[in-house]
């Protein structure tokens, strides 16, 4: 038989037989013959066996969570004092291996399991895979704000320091500069790579851009930003970047009205839907940033000039009342038309921001099933952690792994924080 999978083995446990060698193979009758490739067919006994692609059976097996490895500690007491003397604990059996704590991190901070279902390990969640991942999280700070192009949002998030500080401040009459809570996320292209940062605690994804932008080195190009047009996600200083609105937001507001006003929305949301059709086709064919614009300026630009002479005529004959609802979203593509259409114009422009929508959905499931933060550094630990495994998600980096390798070798993480991204790490791991 053909060989099998690395990895694969045979019911008994044994490795999959190799090529030409006997396998046992089971007929009607009971008996199981020895069968190899070149002999005569046991069943008509007229053919010759030849050899096919391997057949691939799969079985699957539980396990929990977490195994562990009971130690007894022989003792022993001195008759005369009193002293008890205990065996030494092996070499290597720390209660928590890296990989116990990376199992922990990852049920944690991606599967969303939430803390009081993992209690007994609760002490160990964050805190000991964070204190060592930390140096690579500011590097990746450091990488991301170099990029090209940056997708941001909010989420909310309840830390219950926080809610307990605004009852004081309610209590007491002392003013809070910020009363909301926030995890902002921020996923950036860097030439090939992408990166997920998570920031959770009073600052909005408007301060938090901000001070990844601080970051970017002098003489760059101005970052391309898509968000979503909530004023906090906005900065005073937009003159610094190129500012994309989402097109996909704009739909939205056409897509709550058409049982209210079926004509004029559905009108917009076919002219939109075609925009996006284009756009699917450019992901399809992989096309190139300069392509792309090339594509959406000859097949959407034209729809889109027609819908904007369409809208604007719309108010000029009076067909819509402006402060109505219709006429609310009608001035809602208008005011914002040059950054809703960014891609008829800039390289690399998106169209929407799904990518940091899609994102977020990591501290919304987060959310929904643990509800809460204890503390402002609970929630810091969780942005950190879940940065790092989303950017390994993004990179087709096992995590697990990843996590694992940063714990193990600690001491040069921290030496060298920039040989340890999820993207290299494995060019510095010992041989074997």
């Amino acid at each position: 038989m053909a060989d099998a999978d690395a990895g694969s083995t045979t019911a008994a446990g044994g490795a999959t037989p190799a090529a030409g060698s006997a396998a046992a193979v089971e007929d009607p009758t009971g008996v199981t013959p020895a069968l190899a490739a070149g002999q005569r067919c046991p069943a008509c006994g007229r053919g010759t066996l030849y050899p096919l692609p391997a057949g691939v059976e799969i079985r699957i097996d539980g396990n929990a969570l977490l195994s562990a490895v009971r130690y007894e500690l022989e003792k022993l007491r001195c008759s005369a004092c009193g002293e008890v003397f205990t065996a030494p604990v092996p070499d290597g059996a720390d209660k928590y291996s890296p990989r116990a704590k990376a199992v922990i991190a990852l049920g944690r901070y991606y599967l969303g399991l939430p803390f009081y279902r993992l209690e007994q390990y609760q002490a160990l969640v964050g805190v000991p895979v964070a204190d060592c991942a930390y140096p690579v999280f500011a590097q990746l700070e450091d990488l991301a704000a170099q990029g090209e192009v940056i997708f941001q949002d909010d989420t909310h998030v309840r830390i219950l320091a926080l809610l307990a500080e605004n009852r004081r401040a309610d209590a007491t009459g002392a003013p809070l500069e910020r009363r909301g809570m926030y995890t902002t996320g921020l996923v950036v292209r860097v030439g090939e790579r992408v990166i997920c940062l998570y920031r959770s605690g009073r600052a909005h994804a408007g301060d938090n851009l901000r001070a990844l932008l601080a970051r970017r080195e002098a003489g760059r190009d101005q970052p391309i930003v898509m968000s979503d047009a909530l004023a906090a996600n906005q900065r005073d200083d937009d003159d610094t970047l190129i500012r994309c609105h989402c097109l996909a937001h704009g739909r939205r507001q056409f897509t709550d009205l058409e049982d209210v006003f079926p004509v004029e929305s559905h009108h917009v949301i076919t002219v939109l839907n075609h925009v996006f059709e284009h756009e699917a086709v450019t992901r399809a064919h992989a096309l190139s940033a300069a392509e792309r614009l090339a594509y959406h300026q000859a097949h959407s630009g034209p729809l889109l000039a027609a819908l904007h002479d369409w809208l604007e005529q719309q108010f000029q004959d009076r067909a819509v009342e402006p402060n109505s609802s219709l006429g609310q979203a009608f001035a809602y593509l208008l005011k914002r038309w040059e950054t809703l259409t960014q891609f008829l114009r800039i390289p690399g422009a998106p169209i929407d921001s799904n990518t940091v929508e899609r994102a977020l959905k990591l501290f919304i499931r987060q959310r929904k099933n643990s509800l809460f933060y204890a503390t402002a550094h609970g929630a810091c630990v969780a942005s950190l952690l879940t940065s790092l495994i989303a950017t390994c998600v993004q990179a087709g980096v096992n995590a697990l792994d990843y996590l694992v390798a940063l714990q193990t070798h600690r001491h040069a993480v921290f030496r060298q924080p920039a040989a340890w991204l999820p993207w290299n790490y494995q060019e510095h791991l010992a041989p074997g």
